[in-house]
């Protein structure tokens, strides 16, 4: 697919300085018995507390799953990664909105067709009209002639997982 490349994910983010202290420093609130680790439960207050939301059974099940069966919970190591993951998730997907909202001229919350060869003569301009139009084809998923954002990110991270 088209977008596959130009969606690319950057390999990896790295936390600033104090950013990484905010972590530990969450951790450590979170970890309430100073086991070291954190329980599933701590483990949602702690997502609460550094992305603002609650995470679902299904989120949460899957974190506490790739924990070492061998430990009580989430070591502080595993928990860095777990963030840093998750904030590198968070701004590709912000990205993504970015480059969306910036096709989106019209402030309509959906790309049409015309939209589409208006960014595509901008970013390449040498693609001709029927390969915009088979790409525009193959990103409105269900061919009601708007490209959603939901269409626009599921092509921006096709063949990325």
């Amino acid at each position: 697919m088209f977008f596959s490349q130009a969606g690319a994910r950057p390999r990896m983010w790295e936390a600033s300085p104090s950013e990484y202290k905010k972590w530990v420093e969450v951790f450590k609130a979170c970890d309430e018995e100073n086991k070291g680790c954190l329980s599933r439960e701590n483990f949602k207050v702690a997502v609460v507390m550094l992305f603002g939301y609650k995470p679902s059974k299904i989120e949460a099940d899957a974190v506490m799953s790739s924990v070492d069966p061998n430990t009580s919970g989430i070591l502080l190591k595993e928990f860095l990664d777990i963030v840093r993951k998750k904030k590198e998730a968070q701004l590709y997907r912000n990205e993504i909105r970015h480059i969306f909202t910036a096709f989106d001229r019209h402030y309509r919350g959906y790309l049409t067709l015309e939209d589409f060869k208006k960014a595509f003569k901008q970013v390449a301009p040498k693609l001709s009209e029927r390969i915009i139009l088979e790409v525009f084809r193959e990103v409105d998923q269900d061919s009601d002639g708007h490209v959603s954002f939901k269409d626009f990110e599921y092509a921006m991270n096709y063949g990325q997982k």
